[in-house]
């Protein structure tokens, strides 16, 4: 047998379930990796987003070249062609690749005519396998991301004291929504200047005729493991003691805060989730950080992003269609051009995420979801957005993310109310409104905040099925002292908005 092994982009890392299968006869195993043009005109991807991946895939193959692996790196018209010249060329009978994680891409290369067999080795790449995450929902009665949360604290002895969580609480949430004070000063990120790699790879997208998003220079993210721990490590030293406060804060021009920068590191293989939430541990043990900043971070990773994993691999395919609100409305123009939008919320982060490819999970969830949310976009349409504009992002992070926490299209399987809200709460936690020509407490009436009279259109338009939902009681009850005539300008000015954009 002939064994030949595919690394896909997003894992790139020396410990991948492929790679360790054949290490041993490294050798004689040939690797291929392959940048498709076919592939990246399906959606008009952030440039940035194809320069991260495709240097990291060369920085990647030369690693592993320079450890004894035959790697072949191939820049082609599609996948398939490609891997079939390969597989020919090395008389190749076995094809092993680590199951993707977006269920799309599984059933694309399902679906290749390859000249041999292919074996696809379970993805290592988060602490819960799929089988093990539905024999954890099969046991419950209910599915909720908290007791998902402390299994795993439980089961990989995270932050706990024997039996007990260090703190004697599981959740430090309520800690971690400080809103923005005067002179805050948040520390520098850690950037890199391109090197000849990503150069290249710089201007070959230039080169490329598609469509495509936001800028592709600056471009100053990391394209190694070594260069992702040390952003990293960065973090630890600089910005985890106050991370947990502000981590729902938003300021003008501090595109990153204090947050850590390493999802798209995450996401690509470059470090593992288990590395990092043991560094940050050590961190709180070394150092005594607050363990609210401590455990809020860590609930992230071992929480949040195995949960949304977890919750993409269980459901069916038809998840990412679910639209419980029936929303039918075009995506504004205003996502993929920040200039066509004089609201200064969605200005300041649209622009930040056409420079950057990012945003962090407050600007994503509270302003962007939640404006599409409240005017009524198409959660596909919405979610496709998502997915071509961020830099750590991929369906099986977008659709539980988009489709079920920040659109509600799910009706409640992944959260038990929708993420509305009016101006008021991006007034409370950011600056962007007092450089706004909106008047965030104005409902109606000229400069009206859109966020304000889109809010009360949206639970107007929806209280019946709202109703149904216990949580939302309080803000319906809100919503009935509101007078007819002042309701109907409402839903005027919110039809006349939609039709003016």
């Amino acid at each position: 047998m002939n064994i030949g092994i595919w690394i896909l982009g997003n894992q790139l890392h020396l410990e991948q379930a492929a790679l360790l299968s054949c290490k041993n006869n490294k050798q004689e195993t040939p690797v291929i990796f392959i940048e498709s043009h076919n592939y990246i005109q399906k959606r008009p991807y952030h440039q940035q987003k194809l320069v991260l991946v495709f240097s990291a895939m060369r920085h990647f193959a030369e690693e592993l070249s320079s450890q004894g692996w035959q790697v072949s790196y191939k820049v082609a018209h599609d996948f398939e062609s490609a891997l079939n010249n390969w597989i020919k060329e090395n008389k190749i009978t076995e094809l092993r690749v680590v199951s993707p994680c977006d269920r799309p891409f599984l059933r694309r290369i399902q679906s290749f005519k390859l000249d041999c067999k292919t074996k696809f080795i379970s993805n290592n790449h988060f602490l819960w396998s799929n089988e093990e995450f539905k024999q954890w929902n099969d046991s419950r009665k209910r599915l909720l991301l908290e007791d998902f949360y402390r299994e795993g604290r439980k089961r990989f002895n995270i932050l706990m004291d024997e039996d007990q969580p260090i703190g004697d609480k599981w959740n430090f949430d309520k800690q971690n929504r400080k809103p923005p004070k005067q002179n805050l000063n948040p520390p520098t990120p850690l950037w890199f200047e391109p090197d000849a790699i990503t150069e290249q790879v710089i201007k070959d997208i230039k080169s490329y005729k598609i469509a495509s998003y936001g800028k592709i220079e600056p471009f100053k993210w990391g394209v190694t493991r070594s260069q992702a721990l040390q952003v990293l490590d960065h973090f630890l030293e600089n910005n985890l003691n106050n991370f947990g406060a502000y981590q729902d804060a938003m300021i003008t021009g501090e595109y990153t805060m204090w947050h850590s920068l390493i999802s798209p590191y995450i996401n690509l293989g470059l470090l593992t989730p288990l590395e990092v939430i043991q560094k940050i541990e050590k961190a709180y043990h070394e150092f005594d950080y607050p363990l609210n900043s401590v455990e809020g971070l860590i609930r992230q990773i071992l929480g949040w992003r195995e949960y949304m994993y977890g919750i993409y691999q269980l459901m069916d395919d038809d998840y990412r269609d679910k639209n419980w609100f029936d929303h039918q409305e075009n995506l504004p123009a205003f996502y993929w051009d920040s200039s066509q939008t004089d609201m200064n919320c969605l200005k300041q982060i649209l622009q930040q995420v056409e420079e950057t490819g990012y945003a962090h999970h407050i600007q994503r969830l509270m302003v962007l979801s939640n404006f599409a949310l409240i005017i009524g976009v198409s959660p596909q349409a919405i979610n496709d957005w998502f997915h071509s504009a961020f830099i750590d992002g991929y369906d099986w992070v977008m659709v539980p993310n988009v489709i079920g926490m920040g659109q509600f299209a799910d009706g409640g399987i992944l959260a038990s109310k929708p993420y509305a809200a009016s101006a008021n709460y991006i007034n409370k936690m950011s600056d962007y409104c007092k450089s706004c020509e909106y008047k965030q407490t104005k409902r109606t009436g000229e400069k009206a905040c859109p966020f304000n009279f889109f809010y009360w259109d949206f639970l107007s338009r929806h209280q019946e099925k709202l109703k149904s939902l216990g949580r939302m009681n309080l803000v319906l009850a809100n919503l009935k002292k509101i007078d007819s005539e002042e309701l109907q300008e409402i839903q005027s000015q919110s039809q006349q908005w939609k039709e003016d954009h």
